[in-house]
């Protein structure tokens, strides 16, 4: 059951790091505040790596070509997800983008099933259906009227990219012959070098500007990228360890752990559909717990 707390550390280090890019959206382009979250982390996750391995006897793996084609489109499809995601920061529904974003689990379940050998027990299944209406009873609210389709398009495509990088990390965990955990780190570090360079190539190439505004609020950036990295080492863990599907319904705490934090920080009322939202997401991660 290491999966549930690799799960729970991911969701509390998601929260965070959103919440700084978020902020710093205000101030640096879409493709900076992407950056920002890879730029500093391959040497933390080259720390980590090292520390598995002082710690264990694994081996160093083969890297087969099958391998790097799957880790070069898990990186990409990452980029795409969290570029969407910064843009749905800016758009004025955005608890309703976000809400249909988090429909990551349901498409890694119906995805995983079809194309990745993925295998739900029916309160599997039931666990997550609950914890996808769970999430869009919180973010949507009253607000279902004038809904822009823009934002519905961008939080679906977010959702779709953010399940299809969750899969493809699972499938090249799996495809190192070494202990789940080292073999988790390897293909984060190989993500995170691919995404920072091509997408400092990227901007290098189109907008060389971003640069400057990354420098002038490197405090955030070293933030988001430390945070970043932490929870991503939990995130390919877990989903190295457990289905992708019941991972990121359990991973749904996330929305919970952001309204008990605007009520208790911020002292905003709890509404009754917030309530509702709570319970529904409290038995979708049992319900997954126990699949």
């Amino acid at each position: 059951m290491s999966w549930i707390l690799f799960t729970l550390g991911a969701v509390i280090m998601q929260t965070v790091r959103n919440a700084l890019q978020s902020k710093l959206s205000g101030a640096v382009n879409t493709s900076g505040v992407t950056l920002s979250r890879f730029i500093l982390a391959p040497p933390i996750a080259l720390a980590y790596l090292l520390i598995l391995y002082n710690g264990t006897d694994s081996q160093l793996p083969q890297f087969s070509g099958s391998f790097i084609v799957v880790v070069l489109f898990a990186s990409l499809l990452q980029i795409a997800a969290t570029s969407l995601m910064v843009i749905l920061f800016k758009q004025k529904n955005f608890a309703i983008g976000a809400g249909l974003a988090k429909s990551e689990a349901l498409v890694a379940g119906v995805v995983g099933m079809l194309f990745f050998g993925s295998y739900l027990t029916p309160l599997g299944w039931a666990g997550i259906v609950i914890g996808g209406i769970a999430v869009f009873v919180l973010s949507s609210g009253n607000r279902l009227h004038g809904i822009s389709l823009k934002t519905m398009a961008i939080g679906l495509a977010c959702g779709t990219c953010f399940a299809l990088t969750s899969l493809l990390v699972r499938e090249a965990s799996h495809m190192l012959n070494i202990q789940h955990t080292v073999a988790a780190a390897w293909v984060l570090l190989w993500v995170l070098c691919v995404q920072t360079i091509s997408l400092s190539g990227y901007i290098a190439l189109t907008k060389p500007f971003v640069f400057k505004q990354l420098v002038n609020a490197k405090n955030q950036v070293l933030a988001i990228s430390t945070v970043s990295c932490l929870g991503s080492i939990c995130w390919f863990t877990a989903m190295a360890l457990q289905h992708v599907a019941l991972v990121k319904t359990l991973g749904q705490l996330e929305v919970l752990l952001t309204l008990v934090l605007s009520h208790y920080w911020l002292k905003n009322a709890v509404t009754k559909r917030e309530i509702i939202g709570l319970l529904l997401i409290g038995a979708a991660a049992i319900m997954v717990m126990w699949a």
